[in-house]
Formats: C-alpha cells, structure tokens, sequence
C-alpha cells in the first residue's frame, strides 16, 4: 500500500513576483492494487465473521493462481482456506452444501470459464433454493475468480460470463472495475444471504488506484445493485463494466478535446441491473452507447438498450442506441487477432461519433 498523498499539503506560489507559501488541507489518498484490495476485503470478513471460509484449487499453501489469497493460510489456517482438488463440480457442491449448513464459503474458481464444469451446483444448487424453500434455506455463498478475455489464453479461456449468470434468477451477478469496487462489493456480496457470482478481471489484478481512508475502514461496503456515474457529462452515456470501464474513461478524455463530453456510467452489478440511473443520465444526455467484453447476441448491452427502449427514457434519445461488444466468434490466440477481437478505446470513440452523426 503506498500513500500518494498527506493531510497537510505546503505548496509554494508566485503572486505579483511574491514566493508565498500556502498551507493546504486534502484527502489522504493510499494505492491500492486490486488484488490487494480483493485480498484485504476477504481478511476483514474471515476474521469479523467466523463462519467465513475460504477454499478453491491453490488458494491456500499457494496463496492463489493469481496471489488474491496471499498470506491468508498462514493466518486463519487449514479450516478456513482449504485447497481442493481440480474438480470444480465437486468443490463448488461442497461449497453450496456448507452455504445450506449455515456457514458463508467463498469458493474461487481459477477462471470462470472452469465454472461450466460446476454450472448445475451454481445454478440449480445455489440460485434457486433459497426461492424453492420459500425463503426458509438462504444460500450465502460467493463464486468468485477472474472472469472475460485475458490475454493469450485463447477461446476455451476467454469468456465473459456476465450475460450467462445475469440470465439466472436468484443470483446477483458483480462485475468490479475499481479497487474501491472490488473492495466494498466483495464484503457486501460475502454478507448477502444469497448466492453472488463476483467476476473479477485477471488484467486488473495489478493496476493501482487511490483509495480514500473511508475506502479502507473495515465498515465499508458498496451495495450490490447500485451503479456510479465515474464521469460527468452531458452530450452522450457510456455504460460499461469491468475492463471496459476504464476505456470509456479513456475515450470519454479524447473525445473531451473535441468538445465531447461523455458520462460513463459504471455498472458495478449485472444482477440486478441499476436501470433507474442508467435512465436518468440518458435523459440528460440524449445518447447511448454501451461497452463490454462479451459477445453481443443477448448480451449486458443488448439488455441494457432493451430496458432502455421499454422505459421512458426512449423517449428521449435523439439517435439509437450503439453497442461496443467483443466480437461474435471464440477468442482467437494470435494476439494481432485478439487485440480486434475485444473493445480497443478507438471503437468507442468511432461508437460515439457515429451516434452523434459527427
């Protein structure tokens, strides 16, 4: 953790060919990585909540395939971080089977696409007891592991799951960008009582971003089903999760320069969907494009322009709706071919011009 900034800021300024010194107040704002903040979300609830657990293949001597799960072993020990073996049916059941006995496991897939070996635990296990037993057996319980393209791994590692999972009644479906959303929505998903599905992204593990000392209280939660406006604009929404966030954010600062002013509106939950601000800002902005990672045949975006059209928002779009999407064939592994196969910034960019007719 690094801190990129102190409360009491002393900076020099020239006024009239006069040096004066100005005592300044600001936030305190720490770096922390993503997997370092999925790491400290999973430490705070093992040691609040004893029914907490931990287990997936390598989570525990290893620290994780992917280090989101480092140091956790040494400190809470066999009982609560448990390596399994490489059967995601059978370590997901037994996962669902605990979420029933009244304990909260986090069962970490290595990938989500291994998760279709456990598809009918996540699905007719999890999902749907909780409404099958008339809300008499929650199920609370967390799925979670990197989800979406990484980079080459080809076609049986590269699959969004956002639409696959969102499709389900009875889960609640995240998707973070941010440290501060990997964070909050992962001790909020750990305490819900219903089953979650938390898609994380492998490509972000690493990337750094200021959290505020609020951020970091151990009382802190994002709630699931609530999305944020990360950018204020007027001339067009961009509505995007994951990854994807990031290169609406980057467009939205070229588009700027031309006299483009975008609100990107960040998902945070696929299930269930924060319509009512994607509607407000659409109302403001008059223009839609959504971005993500997945493929678009009954995709996020494709439900987003959906709930768009049957609302009263539709009313006031000046364009139609664009979709950014991965494209619709399996992950190449060429990289030249993967790079056109996933959102670049450049096609948002060309989304949005071709939506406001420039």
């Amino acid at each position: 953790m690094h801190l990129s900034s102190i409360s009491n800021v002393i900076s020099k300024v020239t006024v009239d060919k006069v040096q004066v010194w100005i005592l300044s107040e600001c936030v305190s704002l720490f770096q922390v990585n993503v997997r370092d903040a999925l790491n400290q979300a999973m430490d705070e609830e093992l040691e609040r909540d004893e029914r907490v657990f931990l287990l997936g293949e390598e989570v525990a001597q290893y620290d994780g395939a992917y280090k989101v799960s480092r140091g956790l072993w040494k400190k809470y020990g066999d009982k609560r971080i448990i390596d399994t073996p490489i059967t995601e049916m059978g370590f997901a059941g037994i996962a669902v089977g605990a979420a029933f006995a009244g304990l909260r496991p986090i069962c970490e897939f290595m990938t989500w696409n291994f998760s279709m070996q456990a598809i009918d635990q996540v699905i007719n296990s999890a999902a749907k007891t909780y409404y099958m037993s008339a809300g008499a057996q929650p199920v609370p319980i967390v799925f979670r592991g990197p989800n979406g393209s990484s980079a080459g791994v080809a076609a049986q590692h590269s699959q969004c799951f956002a639409a696959w999972y969102g499709h389900c009644p009875g889960l609640k479906v995240v998707s973070p960008w941010n440290s501060e959303d990997a964070r909050g929505l992962l001790k909020a998903a750990i305490r819900d009582d219903n089953p979650v599905v938390f898609l994380e992204n492998e490509l972000m593990y690493g990337v750094p971003f200021d959290l505020s000392e609020d951020v970091l209280q151990k009382d802190f939660v994002v709630p699931i089903g609530k999305a944020k406006v990360e950018r204020r604009g007027t001339h067009i929404t961009l509505v995007s999760h994951s990854r994807c966030v990031g290169f609406c954010l980057d467009a939205a600062s070229v588009l700027a320069k031309e006299g483009v002013e975008c609100e990107v509106v960040n998902l945070r939950t696929i299930r269930p969907l924060d319509v009512d601000t994607i509607e407000a800002s659409v109302m403001k902005t008059g223009h839609l494009v959504t971005v993500e990672g997945g493929w678009p045949q009954y995709g996020v975006g494709a439900e987003i322009c959906a709930r768009v059209m049957e609302g009263p928002a539709f009313n006031y779009l000046d364009a139609p709706a664009v979709r950014v999407t991965g494209v619709d064939i399996p992950m190449p592994y060429a990289k030249i071919l993967e790079d056109h196969s996933v959102p670049q910034i450049k096609d948002i960019i060309f989304s949005v011009k071709k939506v406001l007719n420039m």
